[in-house]
């Protein structure tokens, strides 16, 4: 069997990694994102697919849109029996759904069809699930709209972030990939079409999403600073200035102070630092002033700069 594998972030490179060990078949290229300017220096970096892939001196496409039709040549000339995407970035146009004889399939990082698109793990995060998963579906013209071959869950626990969740969920995909890869090519496989009413969508995440809303509940914004943890992280406005909220613990204590502005800073000491919302005390953990390293809130409670009584937001 003859697969092309299409893959973008680091959350693909363990199901390629799958595919390389199995022996279920040949993978005979790989369809990635171009290089991109990373980091403050923007440097002109690969993927992580791209870097995995030519340790393995397989070949690697990297077309600005896949639907154009040079592109679709290129992956013609590579007659695949089976596309597995993971992540990839892109969607595939007709012309790629109909190459391969088997189809095209994705693992796709939530338990469909809850959360479709681009950011899933994200929003099961932010929303407080306390499970999300892995689906592999047949992929269709739609936004992750595609009959589901097979499915695994996953739990999220307190202490998971966004980028936790990464790494358990490529993992489980990774498995699930493997698990499920011997009925599809023996024909032995029933895929289920979505619920389209139970359908819930995950576009990613805009720059107004990673700003604390203070009127919130200390739970919701707990979550948030989940979601929004390795990158791009919440972060809320102190004296004019972006102050990023990267770590918080997770609400237990009671109620805000009866007249507490939410966004006022309620204390600040060696246990972090306090702030009124819309339904309860967040205490922060961890914090990145505009122009600083991240530190410990209580770093910045000692500098004696954020006092009680500020009230953040603006």
């Amino acid at each position: 069997m003859r697969i092309v594998f299409m893959g973008t972030p680091e959350f693909a490179v363990p199901s390629l990694r799958a595919l390389l060990g199995s022996g279920l078949g040949d993978v005979v290229g790989v369809v990635t994102q171009p290089d991109r300017p990373v980091g403050r220096k923007r440097v002109l970096t690969p993927p992580p697919v791209k870097v995995e892939a030519e340790k393995h001196a397989l070949p690697v496409l990297q077309p600005e849109r896949l639907r154009r039709p040079e592109a679709v040549e290129a992956l013609r000339e590579w007659r695949p029996d089976l596309i597995v995407t993971a992540a990839f970035g892109q969607i595939l146009p007709k012309a790629v759904l109909d190459l391969p004889r088997l189809g095209c399939i994705n693992v796709h990082a939530s338990l469909l069809p809850k959360y479709r698109g681009g950011a899933p793990i994200h929003y099961a995060v932010m929303n407080g699930d306390a499970v999300t998963g892995v689906t592999i579906m047949y992929m269709a013209e739609g936004l992750d709209t595609g009959d589901m071959i097979s499915k695994i869950e996953v739990p999220i626990g307190d202490d998971d972030t966004t980028g936790t969740m990464f790494r358990k969920l490529s993992e489980a995909g990774a498995q699930l990939l493997l698990d499920t890869l011997p009925g599809l090519l023996a024909g032995t496989v029933t895929a289920v079409p979505q619920n389209e009413a139970e359908a819930v969508y995950a576009p990613n995440i805009t720059r107004e999403q990673e700003r604390i809303d203070w009127s919130r509940s200390a739970e919701e914004i707990w979550n948030l600073t989940r979601a929004l943890h390795p990158r791009p992280g919440a972060y809320t406005l102190w004296n004019g200035d972006v102050l990023k909220i990267w770590k918080a613990a997770k609400p237990a204590g009671p109620a805000a102070p009866a007249g507490a502005a939410p966004g006022t800073v309620l204390a600040a000491g060696e246990r972090g630092i306090d702030v009124a919302t819309g339904r309860g005390v967040l205490t922060v953990l961890e914090v990145q002033p505009a122009g600083k390293k991240a530190m410990a809130a209580a770093a910045l409670a000692r500098s004696g700069q954020l006092k009680p009584g500020t009230v953040l937001g603006s």
